[in-house]
């Protein structure tokens, strides 16, 4: 089993490092050239399902690899983007002006509501997670979610079991790159929780096997 998290191709909204959250912001023309490109690699690691936030920068994204399979895009509003309370809509500089304790302490691994109003990282994680665990069958064989940013991070930070003040050492993912993760061959599942191990973050290529993988394993 394989599970691939593709973020979604670029926006508007992110060349301007504005909070989209749960605002419908669509791909513009690099975003639908990021997808395309990166979708014709995906192509070539067979995906057997493909899942999707509901949202159009996602699902527009999704849409992409999926014409190129054939398949249906599952979509699921447990993989919409953080909602961002009273900083959606705003830059990260208008933020920072208007709510800076708050935003740099969120900024900094705190489980804070995003804008006072919004969601916490653990209640992103738990939606996102839910919504994985719901589109894993015992036939899986490579399954793509497409998601948001943070979204992404939230759970990644969730599978991998990391406590939420150290979410922030996972780097960033870059628009239409993905994180590679497959069930840890290291780790045992703990109270029937799926614990998993991370193959490639932030990539735009097809894994490559890690040779002597067996020697350098712990």
């Amino acid at each position: 089993m394989r599970v691939v998290l593709w973020r979604h191709g670029q926006t508007d909204w992110n060349v301007i490092n504005r909070f989209q959250g749960h605002t419908d912001i669509p791909l513009n023309a690099v975003g639908i050239f990021q997808a395309e490109h990166a979708a014709r690699i995906l192509a070539d690691m067979k995906p057997t399902k493909i899942i999707s936030s509901d949202l159009s920068r996602a699902f527009d994204t999704a849409n992409t690899l999926a014409a190129i399979l054939g398949l249906e895009v599952i979509q699921h509003p447990g993989l919409r983007e953080t909602a961002g309370g009273k900083w959606e809509g705003h830059t990260g500089a208008e933020n920072r002006a208007m709510d800076g304790e708050r935003f740099s302490q969120w900024m900094t691994g705190s489980d804070l509501p995003a804008g006072e109003i919004g969601e916490r990282r653990s209640e992103v994680s738990a939606r996102a997670l839910a919504a994985l665990e719901e589109a894993i069958t015992d036939d899986l064989e490579t399954l793509i979610v497409v998601a948001h940013g943070g979204t992404i991070r939230c759970l990644l930070g969730g599978m991998l079991g990391l406590p939420i003040d150290q979410w922030g050492i996972l780097g960033g993912l870059s628009n239409a790159s993905w994180s590679v993760l497959e069930p840890s061959h290291h780790l045992k599942s703990e109270n029937g929780k799926r614990r998993w191990s991370l193959i490639e973050h932030n990539a735009g290529q097809i894994p490559e096997p890690v040779i002597g993988d067996e020697i350098n394993s712990w």
